[in-house]
């Protein structure tokens, strides 16, 4: 496990922030550029954590190598995403790099990663939350925050999340993305400083004198009555309501092939407008992407529990804009943030196909005059009281 520290400037109001961004073709020249346009953002302030998203098809050592060269020792963390999107201008997947630094603000940063994810999720968690919070130093402020990464394809990050849970406890909230390959579905990295690290994930503690929201919004319709999770074996779904799952599905879509749109398309991304919602004890839904596999089986993105209840739930386009407003607004009310951090999913990209603009454009203007900063993710870290917390085809929101 890494760890470092850098503690900022407590009791400074407002977090000072720049964002850059970069579509060069040389790995090393993009990262310059980028952390160069972030970094002189800060009107000469020492930058105390800076945050890459980046797309797979550069050299990932070198894309890092070029953010350092301009912010030195800084704590760096990241992912590999499917598109990225800053203050609303998005950047489809396959192409760029976008960089956000902090400046001087009233929060102190402690970072750590581990790798393993795939072998023991649950430890790892507990591992990177235990490490990020010692390296935010010994004294705690009154409010904390993580924001973690993870490997978008290694193992049920359910379980990272709970492990996380178990060190934070149901106090501090959690935010964050799941690692993308712009759609490919090979291999997915995160970053810590100059390293990029596969079956891993990093944490970042914030400490803060005010309490942080986490804010979570996804738009999807429920099409049918409370049901359980009968049969699963994994994350394949064999019975609902004691019934064939496909046939389950069948009977809300009469319209339309079900096999053909679940069909699980590496190149298409997720499948459209059909998901199931996992029901949650306060009567919100945990939004859980399905597919067909080759077999002919209906499989999860995560794991449903046995006898858990769900609803088949549908999405078109302006389902899932119509929430794009209301995250932003709440994230940012009675505050004077210095950024809004959004994860979204790429399978609302897939979905919102070229109004997939739409969503990025209207969460900055809702955060009125706040930067945004964000990447479509293989899933969303959205923590607030319980230990469940990880969806899919959501938004995730901290402003900071």
């Amino acid at each position: 496990m890494f760890t470092q520290r850098d503690q900022g400037v407590p009791g400074a109001s407002r977090q000072l922030t720049g964002v850059g961004a970069s579509d060069l073709a040389g790995s090393r020249e993009a990262g310059r550029a980028a952390a160069s346009a972030a970094v002189g953002r800060l009107e000469g302030a020492r930058p105390t954590l800076a945050v890459v998203y980046a797309s797979v098809r550069y050299d990932l050592a070198d894309l890092l190598a070029g953010v350092r060269a301009v912010t030195g020792s800084t704590p760096l963390v990241g992912a590999t995403t499917s598109g990225q999107f800053h203050d609303g201008t998005l950047v489809p997947p396959g192409d760029g790099v976008v960089v956000l630094v902090f400046g001087p603000g009233p929060y102190q940063f402690g970072v750590a990663s581990a790798k393993g994810l795939r072998a023991d999720a649950f430890t790892l968690g507990r591992e990177i939350a235990r490490g990020a919070r010692d390296a935010a130093g010994p004294e705690r402020m009154a409010h904390a925050a993580v924001l973690l990464l993870a490997d978008g394809l290694a193992g049920n990050l359910q379980t990272l999340l709970s492990g996380v849970h178990r060190v934070a406890g149901a106090s501090v909230p959690v935010a964050g993305g799941a690692a993308g390959d712009d759609r490919e579905l090979a291999e997915t990295f995160v970053f810590h400083d100059g390293e990029v690290l596969s079956d891993a994930a990093a944490a970042v503690w914030i400490d803060s004198p005010h309490r942080l929201e986490v804010v979570v919004a996804h738009g999807w319709r429920p099409v049918s009555l409370p049901m359980l999770v009968t049969r699963v074996d994994g994350t394949v779904v064999h019975e609902i309501g004691g019934r064939p799952a496909l046939d389950v599905f069948r009977e809300h879509f009469p319209d339309r092939s079900v096999e053909r749109s679940l069909r699980y398309a590496p190149v298409d991304g997720w499948p459209r407008s059909q998901a199931l919602g996992l029901i949650e004890p306060d009567g919100t839904q945990l939004i859980r992407g399905a597919y067909v596999d080759d077999e002919g089986q209906l499989n999860t993105f995560a794991p449903l529990p046995p006898y858990s209840a769900v609803q088949i739930v549908a999405g078109e386009p302006d389902d899932l804009l119509s929430v794009a407003d209301g995250i932003a607004k709440d994230a940012v009310a009675g505050r004077d943030p210095g950024v809004l951090l959004v994860f979204s999913c790429v399978a609302r990209l897939d979905i919102l196909r070229e109004r997939g603009v739409e969503e990025a454009g209207r969460l900055h203007a809702a955060a009125a005059g706040v930067p945004t900063f964000g990447f479509f993710t293989y899933g969303e870290f959205a923590r607030t009281t319980s230990v469940a917390g990880y969806h899919n085809a959501t938004v995730a929101a901290i402003a900071l």
